[in-house]
């Protein structure tokens, strides 16, 4: 059965951070006792390779010597997922922006990074009206700016305004789930919208929206994690090896089969194949190993959320579990 959920833009994040750490608490014996012949998957409707995989079932025939059985849970976006994981109530995430964990970290979830995909920076961009009066980033000074809180698209709003000499005093920030931002933007209720992949092209196209900075040259790098609970991480290293594979597998099949791949997920998306496709070239897909070498950005935004106050406490990004596939 499919969850969905929402993050609702009042919602205020230190309280989602206080709320997680005491369900972390009284959930953990319940997470040690969940059986060890399944996997709850979470995802997003931007989980481009975990769609694919449940969509043509190669997860579930891969993992079925093994007699484990696959859920599904969707989420509205990366924070909600987490927090879901970081309670118990699922196994894998799949799939978050860089930024997501670093939340998940500060609120004490136990969790393993155990897969990466490569730096997609044109994949997440700050959107404006195709006759908008701003221009530059200095133009949003006083400006209404929607974005979702905790995403890969709050930390290059964050980045954005920093190289224009601004912060988020600066502007009037309206905390939006990916859905609500686009009806926020397309109705002129706010300035400008912080989207990622396929909603950033989306609105691109239908609207003739124009970005106004993305995370090229060195700005947000958007890099984008797999994750399992701990616990799941030490029980059943032999699924995520199998996990692990076919989102490989699945991410070089989406490039090299481009449109194969568009006309698949245009389906599950409810978005026409031309936009998927073109979406979709945004992304690296290029599915890795964690590395120690490989976070170093993450202390660079947990620094910046510290400042902002959006986190509690100074954060050691390189104090984390990485998971490490096994040769096959």
């Amino acid at each position: 059965m499919t969850q969905r959920f929402r993050l609702s833009g009042s919602r205020l994040l230190s309280g989602a951070l206080t709320a997680a750490s005491i369900m972390l608490a009284a959930t953990a014996s319940t997470a040690q006792d969940k059986p060890a012949d399944q996997i709850r998957i979470g995802l997003q409707k931007s989980s481009t390779l975990i769609a694919v995989l449940r969509a043509n079932r190669e997860l579930e025939k891969a993992l079925a010597p093994l007699g484990v059985k696959l859920s599904w849970h969707e989420f509205s976006s990366g924070l909600p997922l987490l927090e879901s994981l970081g309670v118990g109530n699922l196994d894998f995430g799949a799939d978050v922006a860089d930024t997501v964990p670093i939340f998940a970290q500060a609120a004490g979830s136990k969790l393993a990074y155990v897969a990466e995909e490569s730096a997609s920076p044109a994949a997440q961009a700050i959107l404006v009206a195709k006759d908008s009066p701003i221009k530059t980033l200095a133009d949003l000074k006083g400006k209404k700016v929607a974005v979702t809180k905790g995403a890969g698209s709050h930390y290059l709003l964050l980045a954005a305004l920093g190289k224009a000499g601004l912060n988020f005093k600066d502007i009037s920030p309206a905390y939006l789930a990916p859905a609500d931002g686009r009806a926020a933007f397309v109705s002129s209720n706010v300035d400008a919208w912080v989207a990622w992949d396929p909603f950033l092209t989306s609105a691109q196209r239908q609207s003739g929206a124009r970005v106004l900075s993305d995370g090229s040259g060195g700005l947000a790098s958007y890099k984008r994690y797999y994750l399992a609970s701990e616990t799941f991480a030490d029980r059943r290293s032999d699924v995520l090896n199998i996990v692990f594979a076919k989102l490989r597998e699945t991410g070089q099949w989406v490039k090299a089969n481009p449109k194969e791949a568009a006309t698949l997920l245009a389906g599950l998306w409810g978005i026409d194949a031309a936009t998927v496709e073109e979406a979709n070239s945004h992304r690296s897909y290029g599915v890795g190993a964690v590395t120690p070498a490989g976070l170093t950005e993450q202390q660079k935004i947990a620094d910046a959320f510290l400042g902002e106050g959006l986190i509690p406490k100074k954060l050691d990004t390189a104090a984390v579990r990485i998971w490490t596939p096994q040769a096959p």
